[in-house]
């Protein structure tokens, strides 16, 4: 892609938390707009750094990740194309409190600070497009406690093979689950070792749920998953 070329106001038009806007007021934002490419590993912005803009994945991937004082990593969020991170961040003047590193070549827009609160002094309803975009992280976070608290390992991995299937066109009870990132990335996301999401995927095949090829997982009867090991 030809970052020359890149229509920044229609890009940002395509977006839920922008689609409102008129184009002049688009044609404003996309001037505070950063487009930059990221490498695989590089990191966008470090726990600590100061927060100048949210940022927009237009291409790749980006995870959210906290370093414990032991140096283990905990993955908190991962972000594909089309959206967004950090925006509650730009309404603090405190450091950022994560790191975020491209998981592959990316290529992110960075939506700086001065533009967003200068569209919230043009039209206060952009902060509360953005409220609502923050609630539904806030909610996915609450949603993710109460699974670590409430929830088994087994009963994570389950789920998250049940959010992230697609169907295989053969019916209902078959489905595929490609792993976008390492089992590694995968496991620390779901709060559980790399070693203990495999011994899963393992039990799970060995009783005839799943087939596993690589980073490919096959659903061979989604409702006996959701049941087990209840069945």
């Amino acid at each position: 892609m030809d970052l020359r070329q890149f229509d920044t106001p229609r890009y940002l038009s395509v977006l839920p938390l922008f689609s409102d806007l008129r184009p002049a007021e688009l044609q404003n934002l996309a001037e505070g707009c950063q487009l930059r490419r990221y490498a695989r590993g590089e990191p966008v912005f470090r726990c600590g750094d100061p927060c100048e803009a949210f940022h927009v994945v237009v291409t790749g991937q980006v995870k959210l990740h906290a370093i414990s004082p032991a140096g283990q990593e905990k993955v908190i969020e991962l972000v594909g194309p089309s959206n967004s991170f950090g925006e509650a961040l730009v309404f603090s003047d405190r450091p950022c409190i994560v790191n975020a590193t491209a998981l592959a070549d990316s290529l992110l827009l960075g939506v700086r600070k001065e533009a967003v609160f200068g569209e919230i002094s043009r039209d206060p309803r952009f902060a509360l497009r953005m409220l609502a975009g923050m609630s539904r992280r806030l909610h996915g976070l609450i949603n993710d406690v109460e699974a670590y608290a409430l929830h088994s390992g087994m009963q994570r991995v389950i789920g998250y093979l049940l959010r992230e299937q697609h169907s295989d066109g053969e019916g209902d009870a078959t489905a595929t689950v490609s792993l976008p990132v390492s089992k590694a990335t995968i496991a620390s996301r779901l709060s559980i070792t790399p070693e203990y999401f495999s011994r899963v995927l393992g039990e799970l095949e060995t009783v005839g749920l799943i087939e596993v090829d690589k980073r490919d997982i096959r659903i061979l009867d989604a409702q006996r998953l959701a049941r087990y090991p209840l069945q």
